[in-house]
Order: C-alpha cells, then structure tokens, then sequence
C-alpha cells in the first residue's frame, strides 16, 4: 500500500493537534497561529495571534468535544496546504451541532502554523 503524500500527513496531523488542543487546553491554540494569522468565526473577522487567541479563550461554554467526520488536505501552489474538515462538536450540555472548518497551513521556520482559518456552525433554517 502506497505511503500517503507528505500534505496529508501534515494535514491530518495538524487537525488532530488542533482540535486535540481545543478540547482540552484552548491556551495552547496560540502556538498555531502567527501574528499574520486570519480566523473568520462564524462571519466575524480577526487577524493576529492575540485577537484570535481572545475570540477563542472569550467562546461561551466550559467544555467542547469535537468529533471530526472527514477531512481533506490539498497542497497549494505556493507550498502551503489546504485542510477541510467536518463534523461534529458538543459544548456543554447542549445538543450535538455539525461544524466545517478550513484551514490554511503555511510551512514558516519549519513549523507548521495556520495562517487562515474559517469556522461555520452547520445551522440549517429549513422554514
């Protein structure tokens, strides 16, 4: 069986650290981003480390479990890597929601970090 390309492994090693990281100690997401680093959540925009690392530490819930369905990694033109990911969280005692979220990896001092991120709730309005 053939070896998976070099963007999957660093792909799906990137989400398992992230999401591994946000469920248990959301501190440490901030070792993923940079000071050029742009998180879209949900439609609202913040670029930067510490504007980010903010939105996250402020999320209104004590605990989060994310249960990823799929992921898909491509490499891009300019060396970095395009991760999507779907699944599903818990947050407290709430219902389980569906999720997506995408990722831009960029290879920066021979670390991996995530220099784009979109976040979106799978929220449907059927009416």
């Amino acid at each position: 069986m053939a070896e998976r390309p070099i963007w999957e492994q660093i792909g799906t090693s990137f989400v398992q650290l992230y999401y591994q990281q946000f469920d248990t100690s959301r501190e440490q997401l901030g070792a993923l981003y940079t000071d050029a680093s742009c998180l879209s959540w949900e439609g609202q925009q913040f670029q930067g480390k510490a504007s980010i690392m903010e939105k996250l530490m402020r999320l209104p819930f004590q605990k989060i479990q994310h249960n990823i369905t799929s992921q898909d990694h491509q490499p891009t033109p300019d060396n970095c890597i395009l991760s999507m990911v779907v699944g599903q969280l818990k947050v407290d005692d709430d219902p389980v929601m569906g999720f997506h979220q995408l990722f831009v990896l960029k290879n920066v001092n021979d670390k991996w970090i995530c220099s784009n991120d979109i976040f979106r709730l799978a929220l449907y309005n059927f009416a």
